[in-house]
């Protein structure tokens, strides 16, 4: 069984984003909130049901998921697998944008409505050792909550580190699952006996997937490692110019020999990183050794290391 990574931006809305599987994301907004008894959301109305792209269209569509419980108030979710450098700008800005166009013409201040950012984060943004945390605007004399529409929520996945044999809480199972569905063979005995997460790996078994949903995620997983190969390319050149540079200065031929070396063990060992993400993530032999520079026989040996 092959089950698609949640991280990819079309799996993520696939899954959580459906408009036939919406008991999917009241069940991850609880746990990510911590929203219990009557605080619990019960039903959503989702602004932006989950339908497939189309390719040409990929670099304007966020793939965010957008929702709304029964007293209106608003819930934004977006998977961020790259490290841009703005996100909680990007986040400030999406909130704020929401915010605000909740009040039509005419309108006073009183039908705004409070508004939740899920962040999910594949890096790490703030010092914090949790791998969540909620972000609010206190009062700093009084720490007390007096402006409360707007509240933040950050996962930050790498330092989610807890075993599969260690779930205990449904947040833990929901992260474990949105880190590490891909890697699975077959859904663990953990999540048997919850309806929200055996239909959430229905939806992630990518045999039931169309044509055009395989092909929009495999454009999505393969612009990913053309962005990794763009970097990669850009810091050989960074590193070219550096040395042509020193070169300039008249460095030594063992300082020359010595930044060659330490040039070429660098470049090896991103090569082998990116390889490593690209098994992770079910690319071919060939696709992986077009993207690194390894051959068959070293990729081969890092499949079975």
């Amino acid at each position: 069984m092959k089950f698609a990574d949640p991280k990819n931006d079309l799996a993520f809305k696939k899954i959580f984003g459906d408009e036939n599987h919406k008991n999917i994301l009241i069940s991850f907004l609880n746990a990510v909130l911590d929203f219990r008894d009557e605080k619990s959301i019960v039903s959503v109305s989702l602004a932006n049901p989950y339908q497939v792209p189309r390719i040409p269209e990929l670099k304007e569509t966020i793939l965010d998921i957008k929702a709304t419980n029964r007293s209106g108030e608003n819930f934004i979710v977006e998977m961020q697998k790259k490290d841009l450098g703005d996100f909680t700008k990007r986040s400030l800005y999406y909130t704020s944008k929401a915010y605000v166009e909740q009040l039509p013409s005419g309108k006073d201040y009183t039908v705004l409505k409070k508004v939740y950012f899920i962040g999910i984060l594949n890096f790490n943004i703030f010092e914090n050792e949790k791998y969540i945390s909620r972000h609010l605007i206190i009062n700093q004399e009084t720490n007390k909550q007096d402006l409360s529409d707007f509240e933040f929520t950050f996962i930050e996945l790498p330092k989610f580190t807890t075993k599969l044999e260690k779930l205990t809480s449904i947040l833990d199972k929901w992260i474990y699952f949105i880190k590490n569905a891909s890697d699975l063979k077959m859904v663990p005995e953990q999540y048997e006996k919850i309806e929200e997460f055996k239909e959430a790996f229905t939806i992630a078994t990518q045999t039931s997937w169309g044509k055009k949903e395989l092909e929009v995620y495999d454009y999505i997983m393969l612009k990913e490692f053309d962005e990794l190969n763009a970097l990669k390319t850009a810091e050989r050149k960074g590193m070219k110019k550096g040395l042509e540079k020193g070169l300039e200065k008249g460095l030594e031929k063992g300082r020359e020999e010595g930044i060659e070396k330490g040039m070429e063990k660098g470049m090896e060992k991103r090569n082998i990183e990116i390889a490593i993400t690209a098994i992770a993530n079910n690319l071919d032999d060939a696709t992986i050794s077009l993207l690194t520079g390894l051959s068959i026989k070293e990729i081969a040996e890092l499949r079975f290391s």
